[in-house]
């Protein structure tokens, strides 16, 4: 959900960011594997970015904070592989398909894998939507706490901010999580103060840039 754990920013009493000196990309070989499966699942169709984002966010609170990056990545994609109806809570237990061969879905092949590994798969769509703002307009974050998935932080919502760049056109995530339906919309970097985002205390010098969808903003 929007207002879920998995929300962090702006959030007091979590604990520090543990750097970790040296980290490795993978620090087990079963996260390299969750890596390669949600990608290759993900060039294959079947799902979209958004919605892996939106079942990791379904993940219960503790469970969320008690676990690794990559652990969620598998809780993700586990979820979305029996919604999407791709195995079944027993195959999942026993490790073995218990589909009929002709109801087996068919292996991606090894060069589509490579592919899907090697070339980023581009999150912009081609579509021809009009801006409904330019760069400078002084704008206001909806103060909205939908029951879905959203990209707007709560820490940004009911502020103002300016357009500070015109970004490409992508799919709103809050319908692209359910796949669909498909809504192209104009993305901007909208400039806020710290003071405006975290109040008087913080400091008058500095400011965050935050990517917004044009459905998050209203004219100032």
């Amino acid at each position: 959900m929007t207002n879920s754990v998995h929300d962090l920013g702006g959030m007091d009493n979590i604990g520090p960011v543990i750097v970790e000196e040296n980290e490795p990309v993978f620090h087990n070989d079963w996260e390299r594997r969750v890596f390669s499966l949600t990608l290759a699942t993900l060039a294959a169709g079947y799902f979209r970015t958004d919605e892996i984002r939106r079942t990791i966010e379904d993940m219960p609170a503790d469970e969320y904070l008690s676990t690794s990056y990559y652990e969620h990545w598998l809780a993700g994609l586990v979820a979305l592989m029996l919604e999407k109806n791709v195995l079944t809570t027993s195959e999942l237990a026993s490790g073995k398909s218990e589909r009929d061969e002709g109801m087996r879905l068919p292996p991606l092949p090894k060069e589509a894998a490579q592919f899907a590994m090697t070339n980023p798969l581009p999150a912009n769509v081609d579509a021809k939507v009009q801006p409904r703002f330019k760069i400078g307009d002084r704008v206001h974050t909806r103060n909205m706490h939908p029951m879905h998935h959203t990209r707007i932080p709560r820490y940004g919502r009911d502020k103002e901010g300016v357009i500070d760049t015109l970004q490409a056109v992508f799919l709103l995530p809050d319908t692209n999580a359910y796949g669909g339906p498909d809504t192209p919309e104009h993305v901007y970097t909208v400039r806020f103060s710290y003071q405006e985002l975290f109040g008087p205390e913080a400091s008058p010098k500095d400011s965050l840039y935050i990517d917004m969808f044009e459905s998050y903003l209203e004219p100032a």
